[in-house]
């Protein structure tokens, strides 16, 4: 499954693909496996920020970004950024961590590594997402779910059209608990945005933080296979951002 992420042709092909198609990409720092870019495409619309690859065991994520990429998604609807491959020395042997041994995903309090160091750096800089989409996996796991952070208006709706959409390939995760969160609906973690652990603050809530009044983390079950993984993270991410779209429209 993982062992197959190819990742220096992911790179090499998500620089083609996103250059050919006026993409924008800003080099946030250097490690021994290769750069980490931050890419911007305008748009005129709602500002749709998307990463992956935080963890580097967890390939389905950027092959999602890639796929939809290459498929012409990324329309002039909204103004993108994508960070594709936040860890590229994880990436590159299959390991959550990056070479150090650290867990990126935890460390945007401290902000100890220089990934995550420029990646928040570039944050700050950013004018603040309306939406911010984060794509994982989780080994312990046979249906989708997801993460919502929402400091604006609750709207159950929106968990339903993302459920819906990744259901073609799996179920919603079920269960009264999931990743050691109470859940609101199977497959639907409302998430507070504070952190589980103090200094341990993840992307996500580094963009709470911020500003950002929305955050969808899709997470796929990483024994799937990759394809089916891969599927159900573009599902979902054309379902959050034709229902943020529409919210759009519906609120003028």
């Amino acid at each position: 499954m993982s062992a197959a992420f190819d990742w220096k042709g992911f790179q090499d092909r998500f620089r083609e693909v996103a250059e050919a198609a006026g993409w924008t990409a800003t080099p946030l720092t250097e490690v021994s496996a290769g750069a980490v870019l931050a890419w911007e495409k305008p748009g005129n619309g709602p500002r749709v920020y998307l990463s992956a690859g935080i963890h580097g065991d967890e390939p389905a994520g950027p092959l999602a970004l890639l796929a939809l990429l290459s498929e012409g998604f990324f329309s002039t609807d909204f103004h993108w950024f994508l960070c594709p491959a936040l860890n590229p020395t994880g990436l590159s042997v299959c390991t959550r961590e990056n070479a150090t041994g650290l867990d990126l995903n935890r460390d945007y309090w401290l902000r100890s590594s220089c990934e995550v160091a420029s990646h928040a750096a570039w944050l700050d800089r950013l004018p603040i997402p309306d939406l911010f989409i984060s794509l994982h996996e989780d080994w312990e796991t046979e249906g989708f779910y997801f993460y919502e952070i929402n400091l604006g208006e609750d709207r159950p709706q929106r968990a339903s059209r993302i459920l819906d959409a990744a259901s073609q390939w799996f179920p919603a995760e079920s269960g009264p608990v999931i990743d050691g969160h109470d859940v609101r609906e199977n497959g639907w973690i409302y998430h507070a945005a504070d952190p589980d652990v103090p200094e341990g603050w993840p992307e996500a809530i580094y963009l709470a933080k911020l500003g950002c009044p929305l955050s969808f983390t899709f997470e796929t079950p990483s024994r799937a296979t990759l394809e089916n993984r891969v599927a159900a993270h573009m599902a979902a991410i054309k379902a959050a951002c034709a229902v943020v779209l529409g919210d759009r429209e519906n609120s003028h």
